[in-house]
């Protein structure tokens, strides 16, 4: 339920998010405004070119710095594609990719809140070792079993996604029966592990893209205010995924407006933490929003 009521009727308006902080390091981050994660691919082959650094024109700094100046509250960091068919890297490799990125964001960015794009524990310790904030994990935990001691040692939030299979074969494992009631079931699952782990600061993450259809995507984002009963922050991440290209016949590249339009729809729905590609133009439909919506 929402923290913004209808005065007329009484009754709570479920499109808008709720009341949420998350601690990062002794600081308490309020997403009850929604906020912006700035997507940084360490890696050469992710699907969309223009948030990759390496082989790439652009540089760490520059798309660093573009994402904050831009109005992102977030910069994710990710060392490993998770896209379908993408190529295997090593642990040593992706924390070779991650913390000196990490460290580097820390010196020249001390404000903005450093996200770990990562499934593996041993990459998560050494990235909050190094000063990232808080670890995104597509698995939940499912795909190294030492994760989840890791973030309850470390005490920092967690972002847990969705996601059935591995990154090679979700998209062979959409056979769901209610594929909404199942992930509030399996989200609700999660949350009480955590609870009993003592992770507080939890961010749950739909996971457009990963071992669903294109249908199944469609009607879990409009169905997305349903998340809000688990009284935990949403994160929604559908820029420049295929979801949208797909549908419209378009490269990510040429994916924009259509992110721009599903970023709109999930934050009336009550997205609290939008994961994005191009922050200036997410930023730009957050201004709208909360006009709109103060």
């Amino acid at each position: 339920m929402s923290s913004r009521q209808d005065k007329s009727s009484g009754f709570e308006d479920k499109l808008f998010p709720q009341k949420y902080t998350i601690q990062i390091k002794g600081r308490l981050v309020d997403l009850s405004k929604p906020h912006l994660m700035g997507i940084v691919n360490l890696t050469p082959d992710s699907f969309f070119e223009g948030s990759r650094i390496k082989n790439s024109h652009i540089t760490l700094s520059q798309l660093v710095s573009l994402h904050v100046e831009n109005g992102a509250t977030f910069v994710d960091l990710g060392g490993y594609s998770s896209r379908p068919g993408a190529l295997e890297v090593s642990e040593q490799e992706e924390i070779d990719r991650v913390v000196p990125a990490v460290k580097w964001v820390k010196e020249y960015y001390p404000d903005v809140y450093i996200s770990i794009d990562t499934f593996r524990s041993r990459v998560a310790k050494e990235a909050i070792l190094a000063g990232a904030h808080l670890i995104n994990d597509i698995s939940s935990g499912g795909l190294d079993p030492d994760m989840l001691s890791t973030i309850a040692a470390y005490k920092v939030p967690y972002v847990a996604m969705h996601m059935r299979g591995n990154p090679k074969n979700m998209q062979e494992k959409t056979n769901y029966v209610d594929v909404l009631g199942e992930l509030l079931y399996y989200f609700s699952e999660k949350l009480e592990k955590f609870r009993k782990l003592g992770i507080k600061d939890v961010i749950i993450d739909p996971g457009f893209g990963f071992a669903k259809t294109l249908e199944q995507n469609y009607l879990l984002l409009r169905n997305l205010e349903e998340f809000q009963m688990l009284s935990s922050p949403i994160l929604v991440g559908v820029s420049r995924k295929s979801m949208i290209s797909k549908l419209l016949g378009v490269s990510p590249k040429n994916a924009l407006n259509g992110s721009t339009a599903l970023h709109m729809f999930a934050l009336t729905r009550g997205a609290n933490l939008l994961r994005v590609h191009d922050v200036k133009e997410a930023n730009e439909t957050l201004k709208l929003f909360n006009t709109l919506y103060p």
